[in-house]
Parts: structure tokens; sequence; C-alpha cells
């Protein structure tokens, strides 16, 4: 076999493991997938692929922030934040503590679930909040020491037929 041909038929085979690894990982704790969570520490370090030798793409520095776990292998989570960023973390660095965070601008908190409902704050955008609970169209969250409730449709973290209690 020529140089240049098993050249080939290595980049082949890297390129089938590649290809392989997603597929692998979808089972790895039997939860769904995909999943949100939320980040345990202030410094997480998102990494190009699972495992401490994939060098680190970008540093998230938001105990809280909200992730969506989009595949498993081993120990490490694939993950993606609101705004799009996907890489690896380590299970060890994720919490399933649900939070959300604010988008689209400035968002109403209101005392009950009715866009009619005393006003009682307004949030910014990139604020992160903690669930309480959804139901429908509305989830309520407390951000700082305030609970109130907003539509799902004002921030990430919840899918839009999900229900938490």
């Amino acid at each position: 076999m020529s140089r240049c041909s098993k050249i080939v038929l290595i980049l082949a085979l890297c390129g089938i493991v590649s290809f392989l690894i997603p597929i692998a990982a979808s089972a790895e704790t039997g939860l769904p997938l995909p999943r949100y969570a939320s980040l345990r520490a202030n410094k997480v370090h998102l990494r190009t692929g699972p495992g401490i030798r994939y060098p680190v793409d970008w540093i998230f520095v938001s105990r809280g922030m909200p992730i969506e776990i989009t595949a498993e292998f081993e120990n490490w989570r694939k993950v993606r934040d609101w705004q799009g960023t996907e890489g690896w973390v380590h299970r060890s660095m994720l919490s399933g503590k649900r939070t959300a965070v604010v988008t689209g601008g400035v968002q109403p908190l209101r005392r009950d679930p009715n866009p009619g409902s005393v006003l009682t704050a307004r949030v910014m955008e990139k604020v992160v909040g903690r669930i309480l609970e959804c139901d429908g169209d509305w989830c309520r969250i407390e951000i700082g020491k305030r609970r109130g409730w907003m539509r799902r449709a004002h921030f990430w973290g919840v899918y839009s037929d999900e229900k938490l209690k």
C-alpha cells in the first residue's frame, strides 16, 4: 500500500470515528437528550472534545448560567449556551438546578401568570434567574430576592412544551 493510500485510509477512519462518537454518546446516563441544566462553578472550561486532551475553546464565568446538554460521552457532556456556543464540559461542572436567562431586551416580571397582572419588576436582558415552576406559557422565576411570573418566550432555559413543578 502506498504512503498516499495509507494517509487517505487513516483520514477516512478518523472521519468515521468522529461521526460515531455522538451516536455512542447519546445513551450514557439514560436521561433524555437534549435537556437543560446549569453551570455549577464560576469558571467552567468549554473544550473542543470530550476529554482533557482537547483544548479549551472558551471559559464560562457565570455560575448558574443555563446550558442545554445535547450529547454525553463517559463523564463529558456536550453543551450549548443561550447564544449558541457549543463544546464539551466535565459532568462535575454541571448542576441539575434549572435556571433561565432573560432574552429579547427588558422583560416584565408579574405577580400572576397573566399579561394584565401587577408588574413586580422589569428584568434586563442576560439576567439569570432560578426557575421555580412552569405551566402553559408562563414560568414562575426567582431573580435575586424577587419572585414572579414571566412568559417563557422571554427567556431561554425551558422547552416550549415542558412542565416543571
